[in-house]
């Protein structure tokens, strides 16, 4: 394959696994031989064993960091600290895109930056749903009160008020408190209906701080 006709065929897509090119008409040995080839002439660049993007100068698009998370571990959402931030629930800006995966957990680092996979049961796998955060860049991402049971869920301790506290959780009103009960709920976890109670008592709190 050459570089144009390659170029022809990928350049839309923000981030790409391998198997859409091992899928054309060339061997797969060639086209494995030619990724390389691109990866070392600086053309390409490897995220991870079978997931590439386009150099900057070639790329359409620049990858959503949440696209890349997705693409780098399927059978995974954005939840966490970085879904709290999308939702706006945190003021801090996130470096690390949190994910939650019913896969082993790990971390994964290259050029477009660093992901963690916190890994859950496959029952506590709900909660989430695919949106767009870019032009055709649509991506798993857990609802912003799944980001926040998903990190109580996953954090020792994080269901007490001091850890609730220091989070600086904010724009509460958005959250749904019946949706965020009933999730709690469905985990079957003393920890995390203790959590509801004691982020809506916050809640309340702040609200009357504002009168």
């Amino acid at each position: 394959m050459k570089w144009l006709d390659f170029l022809n065929t990928i350049s839309d897509e923000p981030v790409f696994k391998s198997s859409l090119i091992l899928a054309g008409p060339i061997s797969r040995e060639d086209a494995r031989r030619q990724l390389s080839r691109w990866v070392r002439a600086g053309k390409v660049i490897r995220l991870r064993s079978g997931v590439y993007t386009l150099a900057a100068p070639f790329r359409k698009a620049e990858p959503h960091p949440f696209l890349v998370a997705n693409t780098l571990k399927e059978a995974s959402y954005v939840s966490m600290q970085s879904g709290l931030a999308h939702h706006g629930l945190i003021p801090e800006f996130v470096p690390l895109v949190t994910s939650v995966t019913t896969g082993r957990p790990e971390r994964v680092d290259n050029k477009l930056g660093s992901f963690v996979f916190k890994h859950v049961k496959t029952s506590f796998f709900y909660g989430f749903r695919r949106v767009a955060v870019d032009t055709n860049q649509n991506v798993f991402l857990a609802s912003p009160e799944k980001s926040l049971l998903d990190l109580i869920y996953l954090t020792p301790r994080a269901d007490s008020v001091d850890y609730l506290r220091e989070l600086r959780l904010q724009h509460l009103e958005v959250l749904d408190w019946n949706k965020m009960t009933s999730l709690a709920r469905a985990a079957s976890s003393p920890k995390l209906m203790r959590a509801v109670k004691r982020v809506r008592m916050l809640f309340a709190d702040a609200r009357h701080e504002e009168r």
